[in-house]
Formats: C-alpha cells, structure tokens, sequence
C-alpha cells in the first residue's frame, strides 16, 4: 500500500527542513535514519551503521531486517504462561525478563544543520523505549529513561552552526532500565518492539525562553488560565513581559489578547506565571463540534503556539454521570492498544500513515457512532491525539501499568517506586494536558497496589489546571468524584471451562453491575470474552468457548458471525440498563498472532477494512437512539404469544420520536410476521415498550427485528436490534 507519514521521510537530505513559529525556530528531524546495534551501552559504535530506520517508527522496520528484534520474554508474561500450566514455577524470574537476542541496544544517527547559534538550544525526543541517550557532536548530553513522555535535553552547548551529528541509544529490550523504571507491565504482550517511536526536533531560540504552557479552560467566565513557564538562560537579570494572543485554528482573526505584568528573572531561574485569558463568546469544543483555538505565547526571545479546546469534563458520583460542558454526555466507543499492535507482523509503519490513521480514528469511528476511546495499557503517538482533538474523540488516557490481583503470589509482583512513577505521571501529563480530547487520567489497568490512590495521584493531581478526574482500577477511586471501571466479562467462566453462560441472564436487570461495587460513576471498558483472531480462529483465551458456544464442526464464518452478534447483544443490554457513564467495547486495535491473547475485528488491518459482521451489528448497538429487544430465549413455541419488552435509549439531548417496527423474517427473508407502534424517548432519556408479538405457526429458524425509526433527521436513521429465534412445535 502507499504510505505517506506524518512528515516526509528526507533520507537522501542532510538538512532538514525549518519550521519557522515567530521568534522560536524549530528543525524536525523526523525521517530516515542510520542505525546500528550492540551489546554495551557505551561508547557509540565506531564502525559503519548498515541499516536504515524510520523515526518516528519502530527498529523492526529496519532495512535491512535485524534479527529476533521484538524477542523478550517479560516477567508477567512468564507468570501468566506458570499461571496457565504452560510453564513451571522454576520458570518466574524476578527481574524484567528474558532476553532472546544477542544485543542490548541500538543506536540511531543523523545528520542535520543548524543555520545559526541561538541563546537556547532544546532536543525533544517525544517518545522513545527502552530508555534513551543522547550523544550530539561526541558530546554525550543526557539520558532519559521514561518510555511515555518526553525526553527534552539542552544542547545548547554542543551544538554549533551547519552540520551536526545526532546519536540516539535506545534500548533493545526493557531488561536494560533500572527496575524503577516502568517499560509497561502486560500479561497478554508476547514481543518487546523498541524504537524512537514518537517525532524528534531541536528548538532555537533566545532569552527568555518558554519551558511549558499549559491552556484550561473555564467555561463559566468564556477564559482560558494559562500557565507559562519561563527561564532565563542568560546570566543577567531579565525584565520582560509575556504577550498572548488566541486565535481560532486555521483562522488569524484574533479572539483574544493579553500582556503579563512584568516578570523579574534573575540569571538561571525560571518561574510559573499564570494569567487568566478571557474569550468573548467562545466555540465549545464537543465531539459532535470540535472547535479549537489556538494560543500564541511570545516573550522578546521565544514563542510557542499551543492549540486547545474551550471544554471541560467531569464525572458526577450522585448521578454517575459524565457532563461534557456542565451537561450530561454519555460515552460510546472502543480501546486502542496501541503497544500490543506493535507486535503485529502487519503493523510496520502504519501508525505513522496519516492517512492510515485519520481512517482509523476519524472515518470509522464516524460509521460505528463512537465518540470516545481508551488508549489502553500504552499512550500512542502525539499526532494521534493531534488527531483526535480534530475528530472530537474523548479518550481515556491509560498509563502503561497492569499487575492484577496477586496472580503469581506477592513474591513476584512489580513493586513500583513511588517517587519514579510521580516523576513519570508528571512528564506525561506535560505532554498531554493541552489536549481537548484527553478528557480522563487512567492510572493503572487491572492493578491493585493501593500506592497509587495514596500517593501517585495525589502528588500528580493539582498539575492539571484542568482537573480531570482518574481513574484507578481496582484500587478504587482516589477522589469524591472519580470513576470506576468495570471488566465483568459474561463468557470468561465459560471460556475457562466453567458453567455456560446463558444469554437468558441478559432478560432480567441485574440492577448494580457485577464487576464494580461502587456508587461511583462506572465505565464499561471491556466485556465479552469473544476475541477471535483476523481469519476467525480462536484467540488462546477463547479455544475452548466457540466449540461449546458452536461444536466442534464451525466455520469461520460461523464463529465470527456469533461473536458479533453476541457482542452487539450485550453492548445494547449493557447501554439499556443505563449503569454505565459509558460504554466501551474491547478491543479495536490490536495484534491477531495465533498465539496472542485477544484480538481486533479487522478483516484486512492494512486496509483497514472491518469484519462485515462486526460492522454490521456493533455500529447497531452503538446507534445514539440505543434498541434493545430483552429476549433470548433459545427456542419459542410455535402460535405463542410472548410479551417482548423493547428498551430504547437515546443518548441525544434532542428528543426521538417516530415508528417502533417488529418483525420476524424466515431465512430466506420472507416477514412472517410484523407489528408497529409509536415511540418517543426524551433527549438522555430511557423508555421500555412491552410488545404482545403473536409468533407463526410454521417452526423453524427465524430473525426477529425491532427497528426504531425516528422522524427527525438528526439521527442518521433507524436502529436496529435483532433476535435469532428457533419456534418449535408444542
């Protein structure tokens, strides 16, 4: 397929091209690039590097191919295999893990020239694992371990005028960080990718300089609270004043400026300076209207634009609700797990094709009604949430930490050090905070180490002017109003050889959802237990469900089929019952390997082309008029009459109103028999139609259908809920 990146590869050229903001010159160094590997972490190789690698981008997409690239056996992928019998107890180690290659590191060089000295100097590398180093003209200039934020090195005293050489040594594998430092803890991750998988740039500039700016909006004045850091890198005492503009994006009419009172820096120092911007009149942000502004920061020496949303988000324990700007906004969407796709041997460059990514996050979410997302055990590149600002997605921003209950005894579980994981949760939020689509912190995935509601999230709270509320796994909520997650997973018991799980249960409400006790707002962000690879096998996790769920003698087809169909079941049960602030499916993107745990819905991922079935069912149950027909009988009697009770949910805040249409089709699509009656269903309301449906007396197989079509336009047309019915004979 043809590839176009983020920013265009530039092999052939040794300069890069300069990106002028105002007073603040900024070279990407975005491209192809040499590297090489070893076993030591020091000093640079001295010989020649023979392979050629993508930044941003992965080392398995070198040319040529490293050998065993991705080979690393973590621990808690080791306890999981000792956990299922795989391996024996002898196997669990106690530190990162195993190593399946003969290197330790790889080192990145380029070439790139400098059109003149300035007074500041600043390397960003946004995001890199295992770890990097920094080498800039021979000069080593620092390290930064974090594999989820940035590293930002001054190289101001390295650097020169014309052609610099850059070396960048990352790790081959997570066994070389010190064990403070997270790589991600997976149970389900079966190879390690390394790389410089995020962009890389050098910032010019002069006295005073911009560190950070952070943009939060406050909806109820129309203003921005902005707060900028600023350091003076001279050694004489600087008097200056910070000028702000906002403009809405792509516009250059102004909506706003401001000046600072005037900022005393002495040589060395940096200080915090907070303004309050106001906005006359300002455009929301909303997924539905992703407006966007963008604010211009500028002292006499430096500027930075930082573009942001004027929106706010929060959860509500009384109602459990999510309020998008002060009302009620329920979420429907999917999980990304953008760090397990990694090690798909199809994943290569594409989530560095903008094309390619703008369909996943943009054109398809569209289709399938989704309006939020978790970037679940792995952040994604910046650009995605670039993208995702655009698109008016909501994401769950989750941090890479999952450890579960004591699965492999307390001798074996990760002990995190809380003072590292605060530095790392700090770095991160920096990089994400101005974000409109970032509308939740996730501290952890599964976890429960009470360190995190003690301490982590404390420190790390009061950095996001925002205040997004967290959310913590099973450690339970750190504040009055944070949310809680809930994985109750209806066929997992079933899937592990336990008692079948009847889609019956699903025909009563089982008031509190099962997973989460809670009184907290709750969101859904996996369930099922259905995952089947790309060409319809069983995951390792579902091996043993489908031959129960379809005998030994399925197709495919057949599995795939019924996953769909049972996924869009519960996902309108689930949506019906209105427990959930919302509701997420698990999981859209991830790896398909025969020997992997779950899977995505994907036909052809380089396509990007999603199983029909899937398609077909889930962009249904996702619908914001929700339809859920609470019937799962497994047989029906022929000339009966059951009462059918129709759950209809509508996320909107414009009332539906319209037909309510029952039908029951023949398997070669004949209606054997219909009924229709009026609906209506407040904006974010909930009604429940009970329907006496006179079934045929001709057995067999049918399909039964309720389709609620309302009149007005703005929601994109019916939606359907449908029922395999079997009618047998009395």
């Amino acid at each position: 397929m043809r590839v176009r990146t983020f920013l265009p590869l530039a092999a052939a050229m040794l300069a890069a091209v300069p990106l002028r903001s105002a007073d603040r010159l900024t070279i990407s160094l975005d491209g192809q690039w040499d590297i090489a590997d070893s076993k030591i972490a020091d000093p640079p190789p001295a010989g020649a590097y023979t392979h050629k690698a993508p930044v941003p981008g992965l080392a398995h997409s070198a040319t040529p191919a490293f050998p065993d690239v991705d080979e690393f056996d973590s621990r808690e992928v080791i306890q999981n295999r000792v956990r299922k019998g795989v391996l024996p107890a002898s196997a669990l180690v106690h530190h990162a893990g195993n190593a399946k290659q003969d290197r330790n590191y790889f080192w990145y060089r380029r070439e790139f020239v400098a059109p003149a000295v300035r007074q500041s100097a600043t390397l960003r590398i946004n995001k890199a694992q295992f770890g990097a180093a920094v080498w800039l003209n021979d000069v080593k200039i620092g390290e930064h371990l974090p594999c989820f934020s940035a590293a930002i090195l001054d190289i101001s005293k390295a650097i020169h005028p014309g052609r610099n050489t850059i070396v960048i040594r990352i790790g081959a594998h997570p066994g070389v960080l010190p064990t403070t430092v997270t790589a991600g803890t997976d149970f389900e991750k079966n190879r390690w990718t390394p790389g410089v998988y995020d962009s890389v740039s050098v910032a010019l500039a002069d006295n005073p300089t911009i560190e950070t700016v952070q943009a939060a909006p406050r909806i109820a004045s129309s203003s921005i609270l902005v707060r900028t850091r600023v350091r003076n890198r001279g050694s004489a005492t600087a008097s200056f004043a910070i000028d702000y503009r906002v403009h809405a994006w792509k516009s250059t009419a102004l909506a706003a400026t401001l000046r600072s009172k005037t900022v005393v820096l002495k040589g060395g120092e940096e200080v915090d300076v907070t303004d309050t911007i106001p906005i006359p009149n300002a455009r929301l942000w909303t997924p539905e209207h992703p407006n966007l502004y963008v604010l211009e920061t500028r002292t006499p020496g430096d500027s930075v634009s930082t573009r942001f949303g004027m929106r706010e988000i929060r959860f509500d324990t009384a109602s459990k609700r999510a309020l998008l700007n002060g009302r009620v906004y329920f979420l429907r969407g999917s999980n990304i797990t953008l760090h397990r796709f990694f090690e798909d041997p199809k994943s290569g460059v594409l989530p560095w094709d903008e094309t390619w990514v703008r369909k996943l996050l943009v054109e398809i979410p569209k289709q399938m009604h989704w309006n939020a997302f978790r970037f679940c055990i792995g952040p994604a590149p910046d650009k995605w949430f670039d993208i995702a600002d655009e698109a008016g997605l909501l994401i769950q921003n989750e941090y890479f930490v999952w450890t579960g209950r004591n699965w492999s005894g307390a001798e074996n579980q990760v002990h995190f050090d809380a003072d590292q994981m605060i530095r790392e949760y700090s770095e991160w939020m920096r990089d994400n905070w101005n974000h409109p689509s970032v509308a939740l912190w996730d501290a952890t995935n599964e976890t429960y180490d009470p360190m995190f509601a003690a301490r982590v999230i404390p420190a790390v709270r009061g950095l996001d002017l925002s205040n997004r509320a967290w959310e913590n796994s099973y450690n339970g909520p750190a504040g009055p109003d944070d949310p809680v997650e809930d994985h109750p997973y209806e066929f997992q018991r079933m899937a592990d050889g336990g008692p079948e799980f009847s889609m019956t249960t699903f025909e009563r409400p089982w008031g509190k959802a099962p997973g989460a006790q809670t009184g907290h707002a709750m969101i859904l962000n996996e369930y099922g237990w259905l995952w089947l690879n790309r060409d319809g096998s069983p995951t390792q996790l579902t091996r043993k469900l489908y031959p129960r769920l379809l005998g030994e003698g399925s197709t495919a087809e057949d599995r795939l089929a019924l996953d769909a169909y049972l996924l869009g079941g519960i996902t309108e049960y689930w949506r019906a019952y209105r427990e959930y602030a919302g509701v997420l499916h698990f999981v859209y993107l991830m790896s398909s390997d025969p020997e992997g745990y779950t899977a995505d819905h994907f036909r052809d991922i380089e396509r990007l082309e999603l199983d029909p079935h899937f398609r077909d069912y889930l962009s249904q149950a996702f619908r914001p008029l929700g339809v859920y027909v609470s019937y799962w009988q497994p047989t029906t009697p022929a000339g009966s009459t059951p009462s059918l009770a129709v759950m209809m949910v509508n996320d909107s805040a414009e009332r539906a109103e319209g037909e309510l249409t029952i039908t029951l089709e023949s398997a070669d699509g004949a209606v054997a028999a219909r009924k229709t009656a009026g609906f209506a269903v407040a904006g974010l309301g909930a009604e429940t139609y009970t329907v006496d449906f006179p079934m045929p007396s001709t057995p067999g197989k049918y399909l039964l259908k309720a389709s609620a079509a309302p009149r007005s336009k703005a929601f994109d047309g019916p939606t359907l809920s449908r029922r395999r019915i079997e009618i047998v004979a009395r």
